[in-house]
């Protein structure tokens, strides 16, 4: 019964057709959104219990929104009990690093033609200090405001006269152009770009705004990533919620817990401490300096690019750490772990083959393999910013909770 249930997962996944329909703030179009609640990476988690990075893009978010003028009127509003705290994941959403969306937050709207299902992204700011790593200073809240009233309604206008972006066809061409389509964007960005600058200058906007969104496109090589994470969620939902079935449609972590969603155990987070990845750090950083892993963009693992496609990549290692034959052998690895293979999306370097599909809890289980994640990395305080980058698997503690679930399920 497993196996026909991880069948038909495998087949929504493979069958689903993201494309980027539209651009609108967060809470026109994210439900239940309110102007007091912060979205997050990862599983749920209590203001308490958060890490640096996150407490600090949560800080960010609310003098962001202006409900809070200072880092002292921002933890009185939370300890008032006055922010409504919630996962990207269990409102249709996904976020990098902390994951932070609030309400004005302009966001990606992603529709699976196949499944009819919504998913949901924020805009990629760029690298360094940026609020998804925690920092909060003015700048950082000043570049948030000009994606809200100038990028935001500029890529709305071009994204609504393209009939909707085909985010499927662009991460395919990007693996046969050296991209992963979590840590390496390059590719990808570019053919993005592709699509949507003559749109942007048939809106008749003013030179200077287009000049302005050209230029922040040219400098931000990572752009592509939540377009990327949107089209994997919106992908691995339609699989969600399968009765009997096996397959993780979500791996996700806050800084202090990774989760994992599993088919058919419904939305259920099922938690282990997070990890810390390894990898190369920024200079004068080092590992002592870093906080365990956290971001929802381990979705795209999830989906099977990512560190599952490491092998299309082989750049990525001098960003990550590792050497080419480490790449090609992760890819292989997840191969054991997964159902099936998808040849929407190949790989030249392994010959074509199909990336790998649909983590298998059993497979996990049995084999030991455990997931791999190629993730940037957060100074452990608030403020700092991104301070490296590397790998990191997923914990097993996790799965084993989801198979006793299962058990008592059964």
């Amino acid at each position: 019964m497993f196996e026909e249930a991880n069948q038909q997962a495998i087949e929504k996944i493979r069958s689903a057709q993201p494309l980027l329909v539209d651009l609108k703030p967060a809470g026109k179009v994210i439900s239940r959104m309110s102007k007091n609640t912060i979205l997050h990476a990862g599983p749920p988690i209590k203001w308490e219990r958060m890490c640096g990075p996150l407490r600090g893009a949560v800080y960010g978010a609310l003098m962001y929104e202006e409900l809070a003028e200072s880092l002292k009127e921002a933890e009185e509003l939370i300890e008032n009990g006055e922010i409504l705290f919630a996962p990207c994941h269990e409102y249709d959403s996904v976020g990098p690093m902390a994951g932070v969306i609030s309400v004005s937050m302009p966001v990606f709207v992603v529709k699976n033609e196949e499944n009819g299902n919504l998913s949901y992204s924020s805009m990629n700011e760029g690298l360094g200090k940026v609020l998804r790593f925690g920092a909060y200073s003015e700048g950082v809240i000043r570049h948030l405001k000009w994606m809200e009233m100038e990028l935001g309604p500029s890529l709305e206008l071009a994204i609504k006269r393209s009939g909707g972006i085909n985010l499927k066809k662009i991460i395919s061409q990007a693996l046969h152009m050296g991209d992963e389509c979590h840590n390496r964007n390059v590719a990808a960005t570019s053919l993005f770009e592709r699509e949507i600058m003559p749109l942007l200058i048939e809106t008749s906007l003013e030179t200077k705004v287009t000049s302005r969104i050209a230029k922040f496109f040219a400098e931000n090589d990572h752009f592509f990533l939540n377009l990327s994470m949107a089209a994997c969620k919106a992908m691995m939902d339609a699989a969600h919620g399968i009765e009997n079935c096996t397959v993780i449609t979500a791996m996700s972590r806050n800084g202090t817990e990774f989760g994992i969603r599993v088919s058919g155990l419904g939305d259920r987070w099922f938690t282990a401490p997070a990890p810390t990845a390894k990898g190369l750090y920024f200079p004068g950083y080092g590992p002592a300096d870093a906080n365990p892993d956290l971001g929802d963009s381990s979705i795209t693992e999830t989906r099977g690019i990512g560190g599952f496609a490491m092998a299309a990549a082989p750049a990525i290692v001098k960003f990550v750490g590792g050497t080419l034959a480490d790449a090609v052998s992760y890819t292989k690895e997840m191969m054991t772990i997964t159902v099936s293979k998808d040849y929407n999306f190949t790989i030249p370097a392994l010959n074509f083959e199909g990336i790998p599909m649909g983590i298998d809890l059993f497979k996990v289980l049995n084999t030991g393999i455990l997931p791999i994640i190629n993730t940037g990395i957060a100074h452990k305080k608030p403020g700092v910013g991104q301070i490296g980058a590397g790998i990191v698997r997923a914990p097993m503690e996790c799965f084993k909770k989801a198979l006793k679930a299962l058990v008592e399920k059964a």
